[in-house]
């Protein structure tokens, strides 16, 4: 059931009990992990922190915990499944759940007593009714008992009797059947699409408000929950921008209250701060420019043509090779001084469109400043780190740490590692786009990253397969003339795992302006596998994303095509 008062139904009822925090390998959720640790850390709550990477690791992790805990509190994971047909817990067992992921399971929508959702309801849910979905099992059997009553009657009587009993009962079957289908018809229209909701980081802020507890600290992390969201496009730009309003606001109040403090000033003071991003400005800076989605999708920069465009752009803005090709702070200062107002100028002689993004940054003290993408960039990056063999758990906290101000080292190395990682994505999406690995195949673009393509171990991790396909798909409708592939969605499959013969399989929308986000990819492969008996695994938190033997990727596409044509 949702949760309406997130104070009394849920931190009133945990603030004096041992939970278990189970929490998704992804930045918001460890941002809502960060906000929750700290209200616990204030009120003395004794937790379990346990990363979790999927269904399979969720299921474990309870049954590791079940004998020593009875309230769950589980982040960006368990909303999208019958939580307790899942993990088949006891009845004194409470979860709380706190995820982004949509649509929300009906089951877990209309139990009362043991999953409780803390879900903002503001978002276009579309729940069914409850007597759309569940059906009173004592009407079907309403008239059974009085077929055989022992009273002997006139046959006559008794004939019309029974025919009258078999004509209810035949009523009764046409009636079940019709609700059934009309039931399974409405199923499938709320379930047939995934799509997320609002950041679980926002959620838990607000709970920090509410409880008048909130810091500057919780904010930042609520603010890079929200963009976690934006940069791996899970959100539309009007939930984005709407979500940035609301967060703006807690902003200036904190601003606000912190303005007559003495230590205002002070060498560890942070300051939040509403800025906008330009991300051809702040990649060109660190002479990484042609990261950049707008470079890269719209100026084709792996080609002779484009690389000759970007330096037009760079002459029409006075820009100097020698000066942009250095750091920010390198940079002559006459040139620093006007560089966005200059950029925006050309970008519109140029045909690029919305080149500024609404956001925040942060100063620590004086000589660190981060804006909100820096940071999920960085985390990411030490989330998914393929350089080491550490355990997921192992770089579930090294992200962790990152968010800390304190750590701030641990920063510096996640942004060193996602430059490495954005170069990867850049490289590899010119390799595609040059050999023409992007194929037509119906209904859906196909790409497929061949085993000893460079840095290929890095796209077996569902964050960074994510961003390349996003980014290659701009490229694609960008640089391609069929005006029908533009208009199609995207599904990639990159190796995972060598020596058990598996690639991860990952589907994404149409590229579009104005695009709800609603991924269909989900339930197409669960009946693609199904109709096939492909060996696959849905064992990722997001559906549209799954694990597949390499011998049955033929006839897995092959079905795909036909269900989805």
């Amino acid at each position: 059931m949702f949760i309406t008062d997130i104070r009394k139904e849920f931190y009133d009822v945990v603030v004096n009990q041992r939970v278990a925090l189970l929490v998704s390998l992804d930045i918001d959720a460890l941002c809502a992990c960060k906000i929750l640790q700290a209200l616990f850390h204030c009120d003395q709550v004794q937790y379990t922190l346990v990363p979790v990477t999927g269904w399979q690791d969720l299921g474990t992790a309870f049954l590791e915990h079940k004998e020593q805990f009875r309230y769950f509190v589980l982040i960006n994971c368990g909303a999208n499944v019958d939580l307790l047909e899942t993990l088949q817990p006891e009845e004194d067992s409470i979860f709380f759940i706190c995820d982004t992921h949509r649509p929300v399971d009906v089951v877990n929508v209309y139990n009362d007593t043991q999953v409780k959702l803390m879900i903002k309801q503001d978002d276009d849910l579309g729940v069914p009714s409850y007597d759309d979905i569940f059906r009173d099992e004592e009407e079907e059997s309403g008239d059974s008992g009085n077929e055989s009553d022992g009273d002997p009657e006139p046959s006559g009587k008794r004939r019309r009797y029974e025919e009258g009993a078999v004509e209810r009962r035949i009523e009764r079957q046409r009636a079940k059947r019709e609700w059934e289908a009309r039931r399974r018809e409405i199923l499938f229209d709320y379930e047939q699409y995934e799509y997320h909701g609002t950041s679980a980081a926002m959620m838990i802020f607000e709970l920090a408000w509410v409880l008048t507890k909130d810091t500057k600290d919780m904010l930042w992390w609520a603010v890079i929950g929200l963009t976690d969201q934006w940069v791996h496009d899970k959100i539309t730009h009007m939930k984005y921008v709407t979500d940035i309003a609301t967060l703006q606001r807690h902003v200036s109040r904190h601003n606000h209250r912190n303005e007559d403090e003495e230590n205002s000033l002070s060498i560890d003071c942070m300051r939040i701060s509403f800025e906008y991003e330009y991300p051809l400005l702040d990649l060109i800076v660190v002479s990484l420019f042609w990261l950049s989605p707008l470079c890269l999708s719209l100026r084709l920069l792996w080609s002779m043509h484009g690389q000759k465009k970007l330096q037009e752009f760079l002459a029409d803005m006075g820009l100097p090779l020698k000066q942009v090709k250095q750091k920010f702070n390198s940079m002559d200062m006459s040139i620093k001084e006007n560089l966005r107002e200059v950029i925006e100028e050309s970008s519109n002689k140029y045909g690029m469109k919305d080149i500024r993004i609404q956001t925040f940054g942060v100063h620590f003290g004086f000589n660190n400043r981060f804006l909100a993408s820096d940071v999920v960039h960085a985390a990411a990056a030490l989330l998914e780190n393929t350089e080491k063999d550490e355990s997921p758990g192992d770089n579930f906290i090294k992200a962790l740490d990152c968010l800390s101000r304190s750590n701030l080292e641990r920063l510096h190395g996640g942004i060193a590692l996602a430059k490495k990682k954005l170069m990867a994505i850049q490289q590899t999406v010119a390799s595609c786009i040059c050999t023409n690995l992007i194929l037509s195949q119906g209904p859906f673009l196909y790409c497929y990253l061949l085993e000893g393509t460079p840095d290929v171990k890095l796209f077996s991790k569902p964050m960074a397969l994510t961003l390349l396909c996003k980014y290659l798909l701009k490229a694609f409708v960008c640089s391609t003339r069929n005006k029908r592939c533009k208009l199609l969605p995207l599904i990639m499959a990159a190796p995972m795992d060598v020596e058990k013969g598996t690639v991860l399989v990952l589907g994404i929308p149409p590229e579009s302006d104005t695009s709800d986000k609603k991924n269909f990819f989900g339930r197409a492969f669960e009946k693609a596998a199904e109709s096939t008996s492909s060996r696959t695994l849905h064992d990722h938190f997001d559906t549209s994303i799954i694990e597949l033997k390499m011998e049955d990727r033929t006839k897995f596409l092959d079905a795909l095509i036909t269900l989805l044509s």
